[in-house]
C-alpha cells in the first residue's frame, strides 16, 4: 500500500461533485449536531451511573467503583469537548496551534482504547487553523479504523510548497466503514449511518476548502490517509 500517487485509487477521487453535496448549511449543521450529541451522550451517561451508585444507600461497597467511572467519564467528557473546539468549531480566538496540542487533543480521545496512536511530527512544527482541524481529523479517522486494535502513525513534512499529512493505520481487520469511503469521496449520504458518514465529509470538506486533495489506500490489515495542501 502506498500513498504517494494521488491517483492510488481512482475509486476515491480527491474532490466530489457539488451535486453531491449536503442542500444547505442548515443539513450540514444538524449531522455535525447529531455526530457531537452521539459522542458526548456515553460519557455523560456513564457519570450519571456513577452518580446513581453513589445515592444507593445498598451500594455503599461500590463508592470507590462509583467515584472511579465519573472520574473517567468526565475526562473522557472533557477530551471530547476539546476535541471538537478545533476539529468542528472556531477553537476560540487561537488562529494557530503547535503540534503538541493537537496531539494531545487526538490522544485524550485515544486514551483507554484498543488502538494506540504514534504521532510522529515534532512538537514545536506550527499549524494553522485550517490545517490543525485537517490533521486532527485525520487522526482521528485513522485511529477510527482500527476498532480491533493496531497502532495508527501520524506524519507531516513540507514538500514542494505543499503541506503533506499522512494517517497510516496497521491492525487486525483495519477497515473504514462504507458510509467513511462515501463521506472521504465528498459524497452525499445515500444509506447508511450518518454518524459514520459526517467526520470523513468534514474532513474531506476542510481538505477542499483549503484547495487540497484528499486520497485513501486500502489493503488487507492497513488504512491509509493523505491530505495535501498549498503551504
Amino acid at each position: 500500500m502506498t500513498l504517494a500517487d494521488p491517483s492510488l485509487n481512482p475509486a476515491l477521487p480527491a474532490t466530489g461533485d457539488g451535486q453531491s453535496l449536503p442542500e444547505g448549511r442548515a443539513e450540514l449543521a444538524a449531522y455535525i449536531a447529531g455526530k457531537l450529541c452521539h459522542d458526548f451522550i456515553s460519557p455523560a451517561g456513564a457519570i450519571m451511573s456513577g452518580l446513581d451508585l453513589l445515592e444507593d444507600p445498598s451500594a455503599h461497597d461500590m463508592r470507590d467503583d462509583a467515584l472511579g467511572l465519573i472520574r473517567q467519564s468526565a475526562r473522557k467528557m472533557v477530551a471530547h469537548v476539546h476535541f471538537a473546539r478545533v476539529a468542528f468549531g472556531a477553537a476560540t480566538s487561537s488562529e494557530a496551534f503547535n503540534s503538541a496540542q493537537l496531539r494531545d487533543l487526538v490522544a485524550g480521545l485515544a486514551e483507554g482504547g484498543r488502538a494506540s496512536l504514534d504521532w510522529r511530527i515534532e512538537d514545536s512544527v506550527i499549524f494553522s487553523k485550517a490545517e490543525a482541524r485537517i490533521l486532527i481529523n485525520l487522526a482521528w479517522m485513522t485511529l477510527g479504523s482500527l476498532a480491533m486494535g493496531g497502532t495508527a502513525t501520524l506524519t507531516s513534512r513540507k514538500d514542494s510548497g505543499e503541506t503533506i499529512m499522512v494517517g497510516s493505520a496497521e491492525g487486525p481487520r483495519a477497515r473504514l466503514k462504507p458510509e467513511a469511503l462515501t463521506g472521504l469521496r465528498g459524497q452525499r449520504l445515500i444509506e447508511g449511518l450518518p454518524g459514520q458518514w459526517i467526520q470523513p465529509y468534514w474532513l474531506w470538506l476542510a481538505v477542499d476548502e483549503a484547495g487540497g486533495q484528499l486520497n485513501v489506500a486500502t489493503d488487507d490489515g492497513r488504512v491509509g490517509l493523505l491530505a495535501r495542501l498549498p503551504a
